[in-house]
């Protein structure tokens, strides 16, 4: 194992912290992933583990179809749709799936997350999009959620009846879509139960994301 790789699996779990920190997983579920750069490789939590056992050991490294190349645990049962994510999303070099329960609630629904917050047009660039439902443990859903984000600028897709998917560059991008995704489905959910929401217009979401994704923050 290389320094880069043994490098990445202790960042990886590290960010999975994060996912509980911000309440986003329950026991064992959820999971989070990085591509190895320059490799047709990524390292992935195992299948069960519960966080609080969590140890750089127990995040594995599987090629980009999900099979198993270094570590003695198997790895996570979303494995192949990771894989399939970063074969078919070269700007992808991490990938997150949480059930959190907001964004999930929407999810129920078939439901996509109307932009009515500037907050989500800085960090979506429009509505977060959901997708069809699919079963658990081959491509079909990581096929289905490179397809939803297709058409969007969002880095998270609602997968119906299922949870979330985020992308980033790198794997703490994608827990940070992962956490601005729960975020507005909660607050766009008690808008809701106030009225209609107001859409923002489609120039101010452009403004709000050119400026959010090119002048925000340190440069």
């Amino acid at each position: 194992m290389t320094d880069a790789v043994a490098g990445l699996r202790s960042e990886v779990c590290a960010l999975h912290g994060e996912l509980r920190r911000n309440g986003l997983v329950a026991w064992t579920s959820g999971n989070l992933s990085a591509r190895v750069p320059g490799e047709d490789l990524m390292v992935i939590k195992a299948s069960g583990i519960p966080y609080d056992e969590l140890t750089p050991e127990a995040i594995v490294v599987c090629d980009l179809h999900g099979t198993l190349v270094e570590g003695d645990l198997a790895p996570s049962s979303d494995a192949a749709t990771h894989g399939c994510i970063y074969r078919h999303r070269s700007d992808a070099g991490g990938v997150a799936h949480t059930h959190s329960a907001y964004a999930t609630a929407w999810a129920a629904r078939g439901e996509a997350i109307p932009c009515v917050l500037t907050a989500m047009a800085d960090e979506f660039g429009g509505d977060i999009p959901v997708g069809p439902f699919a079963l658990i443990g081959d491509e079909e859903l990581g096929r289905a959620v490179v397809a939803t984000l297709d058409d969007s600028r969002s880095p998270a897709a609602l997968m119906r009846n299922h949870g979330v998917f985020t992308i980033g560059g790198g794997p703490r991008d994608a827990v940070k879509a992962a956490v601005m995704c729960e975020d507005v489905a909660r607050t766009t959910h008690l808008a809701r139960e106030l009225g209609a929401p107001i859409r923002l217009a489609r120039e101010d979401i452009d403004a709000l994301y050119d400026r959010y994704q090119n002048v925000y923050g340190q440069r």
